[in-house]
């Protein structure tokens, strides 16, 4: 018997809270975005929207993200948890590194916010808000429907 067995109710209830944290962030960060885009450079709202997206970005993001994938690795790990020769848990983590590619996006977005740098518009923004929902569909149908 695994070591983890007796322990994965819980592992798994760390897991979804870990998503849950991590997604509020993903959804939130580009709307920050879609309105930073909007005020001018070096105004007051500009620089309150700079600590806002930090500490979104540092003190919940990027925690919630690393909870998450050593909560899912540990449910992955667990005996029984996964059946290794269904196709529907490859596409599920190509769609997870995929959100981890929108995350250090936004980090990078974040990073030219904080520097003045910003070149992309509040519709471009808004546009890849809605893409971090597209992918929690599919991570979500695929781990709860296994159609594959």
């Amino acid at each position: 018997m695994n070591a983890l067995l007796p322990f994965y109710p819980w592992v798994k209830a760390l897991h979804l809270i870990s998503v849950i944290a991590w997604m509020a962030g993903m959804l939130y960060l580009p709307r920050l975005f879609v309105y930073h885009a909007t005020v001018a450079v070096g105004s007051e709202a500009s620089e309150t929207f700079k600590v806002m997206e930090r500490r979104l970005l540092k003190a919940i993001m990027n925690p919630a993200m690393i909870a998450t994938l050593l909560f899912g690795a540990m449910l992955a790990g667990t005996p029984g948890a996964v059946d290794w020769r269904a196709m529907w848990f490859p596409v599920k983590l190509i769609l997870v590194v995929m959100m981890l590619a929108i995350h250090y996006c936004l980090f990078c977005w974040q990073r030219d916010f904080a520097e003045d740098r910003n070149s992309r518009s509040a519709k471009f923004y808004r546009v890849m808000n809605e893409v971090p929902t597209l992918l929690l569909i599919g991570i979500v149908l695929l781990a709860v429907a296994k159609p594959f």
